[in-house]
């Protein structure tokens, strides 16, 4: 009597124990995977260990708890934004460049981003490059208190352009939007001309470049006074600057 073909149970099908050879940071990696590809709510460690071929148990042995492997994840995705970049050779460009990473990488990982903020870890995910525009900013002759400040107006600035950038209009009805909004104003103060522009949508870009060099122009400039009772290493003598 020929075999009769068996079919294989649940629980011989269900990944089980610790796959062979696999680490903490393959783990890592495929929940960065996840997340970039499907947003902070296809993390779960179910599915990750759906991806790997192991259990949960597996999972959470590698990498601890949710919350960890979210830290592990953004640590990894940090650490590969520290290798952005920076072009140009005059001071400006220099922090202009570091300042663009910092904004285009928010936009390339945005899923990681708004994940990264949910656990309190968006310093963690900015630092690298935060340090690397802190010391294009320090090249430059920007340091203390001026640097502190100069670094935090990038930042908001930054933070603003990505919160107008990410806020869609879709769900708000088309007699409401912007654009509608300012096509029914009428006022004389304000030229014709105005009105109109204000009911288009700007180049969020060209807007972008115009308002950050606006600001880092600020504290590159030579007349920056924001703390008048105390001397401005930017305006020191570089031979005889005691730093």
């Amino acid at each position: 009597m020929a075999d009769t073909p068996r079919t294989k149970s649940n629980d011989e099908t269900a990944p089980t124990g610790r796959r062979a050879g696999l680490d903490r940071a393959e783990v890592v990696r495929a929940a960065l995977e996840l997340v970039e590809q499907g947003g902070a709510e296809a993390l779960s460690m179910r599915k990750l260990a759906a991806e790997l071929g192991v259990t949960t148990t597996t999972i959470y042995w590698h990498v601890g708890t949710h919350d960890e492997l979210v830290v592990a994840l953004v640590q990894l995705l940090a650490e590969r934004l520290a290798l952005a970049e920076i072009e140009g050779d005059a001071p400006r460009d220099r922090v202009m460049s570091a300042v663009r990473n910092i904004w285009r990488n928010a936009l390339a990982h945005r899923n990681v981003t708004a994940l990264a903020s949910q656990v309190g870890a968006t310093t963690l995910l900015e630092l690298p490059l935060e340090v690397a525009l802190v010391a294009e900013l320090d090249a430059a002759g920007v340091r203390g208190d001026d640097a502190r400040d100069a670094l935090r107006a990038i930042l908001m600035s930054v933070a603003g352009f990505l919160v107008g950038t990410w806020r869609g209009e879709g769900v708000v009805p088309p007699e409401l939007r912007h654009g509608a909004l300012w096509a029914r104003v009428d006022d004389d103060r304000i030229a014709p001309a105005t009105i109109a522009a204000m009911a288009v949508a700007p180049d969020i870009d060209a807007l972008f470049e115009r308002t950050l060099a606006a600001v880092v122009e600020t504290f590159l400039s030579p007349s920056y006074t924001a703390h008048p009772h105390t001397a401005h290493p930017h305006t020191a003598d570089p031979d005889t600057d005691p730093e």
